[in-house]
C-alpha cells in the first residue's frame, strides 16, 4: 500500500486558479493509472479525471478549466484548476484506478468571494 498525501487547496474566488498535489511514489505512478476524485459523501467519491484521458468527467466545465500533470520520478500528479467556478468547492483526492490505495485526507477547495 502506498501512502497519499494531497496539499494545495485552499479558498479561492470565482475566476481563480489553484494547482493541487499528491504525493504518491514512483513504483505507483509506473504501475497504474492516477486520478483525481472529488468526495461527495461517505464511499462516495466522484471521478475528476486522469492524465491519459480515457476518463474524463464532462461536468468539469461547470467547475473550470482542469488539467492532470505528472512528475513520474517524484511520484507525483498534480491538478491544475484555472476559471474556477463554486460548483468546484469539495475536498479533493487523488488515489490509483486498480488498485486502489487507503485514501487520504484529501485537500480542500472553497471557490467564494
Amino acid at each position: 500500500q502506498v501512502k497519499l498525501v494531497e496539499s494545495g487547496g485552499g479558498v479561492v474566488p470565482p475566476g481563480g486558479s489553484l494547482r493541487l498535489s499528491c504525493t504518491a511514489s514512483p513504483d505507483l505512478l509506473r504501475t497504474t493509472t492516477m486520478a483525481w476524485f472529488r468526495h461527495i459523501s461517505g464511499d462516495s467519491y466522484e471521478l475528476v479525471g486522469t492524465k491519459d484521458g480515457i476518463f474524463i468527467n464532462t461536468q468539469n466545465s461547470i467547475k473550470g478549466r482542469f488539467t492532470v500533470m505528472e512528475s513520474p520520478g517524484l511520484g507525483r500528479i498534480y491538478l491544475q484548476m484555472d476559471g474556477l467556478r463554486p460548483a468546484a468547492t469539495g475536498r479533493y483526492h487523488c488515489n490509483s484506478l486498480s488498485p486502489h490505495q487507503p485514501w487520504g485526507p484529501g485537500t480542500q477547495v472553497t471557490v467564494a468571494e
